[in-house]
C-alpha cells in the first residue's frame, strides 16, 4: 500500500512541474525577429537613438536600417532589397511604391514633418543672409541634393524656381548623393552654402542657419512610413511602426527638431 501511494505522489508531483514548466515556456522560447526598415538618410540619428530604446525593451527584435536617398531605397526595394518598412522623406517615392502594390495601403500614415534650410559655415565672410543671396557673383558653389533622388533637393530646387533663381544658379550647383552629404560639403568649406532639412542642421556645429525656406515655396515636408506588402514580419511591422509614432517615438523625433505627423 506505501508503494503505491508513493508511487501516486510522484506522479501528481510530474505532473504539476511539467504543468509549471510549461505555462513559462512560452518566454523562453519567443521567436528572434530581424526587422529591415528603410529610411531617409536625414533620419539617421534619430533613429540610432530609437534603435537602442526599442531593442532594449523588446530583445527578441533586432532592427537592420538601410538608410540612403528616399529615391535610392525606392529604387532598392522595386529590385527586390529586403525591407519590412518604409519611410521616405517625400510622398513621391511612397506614391510610387504604392502604384505598384509594394506598400500595405492600409498601413500608410505621415509620420513626420521637416523645413528646409539654408546653412553656411560659421566662419562665413561672405554676406549669405536668405535664398537670393545665392545669386551673388562671391557665392561660387552652393550644394543641394541630386533633385532625381533626393527630396530635399527636390524641395530645395521648388524653392529656387518659386524665388525666380534656379534658372541663374543651377550652374552653381553641386549635386549631392542624399542631403547628409550635402551638409558634410557645407561643414568642410568645399561649399559656400548648402540647402538642408532644419533636422540636419541642428545635429551639427560646423553650420549655421540663415534663413528657413519661405512659407509656401515648396511642398510641405512630409515624411510617409508604411509597412511593405511582401514583408514577412507583419506583426513585429506593425509593433514597431506603432512605437515610432507613439509617445516614445516622439519623445526622440521632436529632441532631433521633428514635427510630428498630421
Amino acid at each position: 500500500m506505501k508503494k503505491w501511494i508513493l508511487l501516486a505522489i510522484t506522479l501528481v508531483i510530474g505532473i504539476v512541474l511539467t504543468g509549471c514548466g510549461g505555462n513559462s515556456q512560452p518566454n523562453q522560447s519567443e521567436a528572434k525577429v530581424e526587422l529591415n526598415v528603410s529610411a531617409a538618410v536625414s533620419m539617421k540619428d534619430a533613429l540610432a537613438e530609437i534603435q537602442k530604446n526599442y531593442q532594449a525593451k523588446n530583445p527578441n527584435v533586432t532592427l537592420v536600417y538601410n538608410l540612403g536617398a528616399s529615391g535610392t531605397l525606392e529604387k532598392q526595394i522595386e529590385e527586390g532589397a529586403p525591407a519590412d518598412i518604409f519611410i521616405s522623406a517625400a510622398t513621391k517615392q511612397m506614391d510610387d511604391l504604392d502604384a505598384k502594390n509594394l506598400i500595405d495601403k492600409a498601413t500608410r500614415k505621415n509620420l513626420l514633418e521637416n523645413k528646409l534650410v539654408l546653412v553656411v559655415a560659421p566662419n562665413s565672410t561672405l554676406a549669405i543672409a536668405k535664398f537670393e543671396d545665392l545669386a551673388k557673383s562671391e557665392v561660387q558653389k552652393f550644394a543641394v541634393g541630386e533633385p532625381s533622388v533626393v527630396p530635399a533637393g527636390q524641395y530645395a530646387k521648388e524653392v529656387l524656381e518659386k524665388l525666380g533663381l534656379w534658372a541663374g544658379i543651377k550652374d552653381k550647383a553641386v549635386l549631392a548623393k542624399d542631403v547628409r552629404t550635402v551638409l558634410t560639403y557645407v561643414e568642410t568649406s568645399n561649399v559656400e552654402a548648402g540647402i538642408v532639412y532644419k533636422t540636419d542642421a541642428a545635429i551639427s556645429d560646423k553650420v549655421k542657419i540663415v534663413a528657413i525656406a519661405p512659407e509656401g515655396s515648396h511642398k510641405p515636408i512630409v515624411y510617409p512610413a508604411a509597412i511593405l506588402a511582401g514583408t514577412k514580419e507583419r506583426k513585429a511591422a506593425e509593433n514597431f511602426l506603432a512605437y515610432l509614432s507613439g509617445p516614445e517615438g516622439q519623445t526622440v523625433f521632436e529632441k532631433y527638431g521633428f514635427t510630428m505627423g498630421k
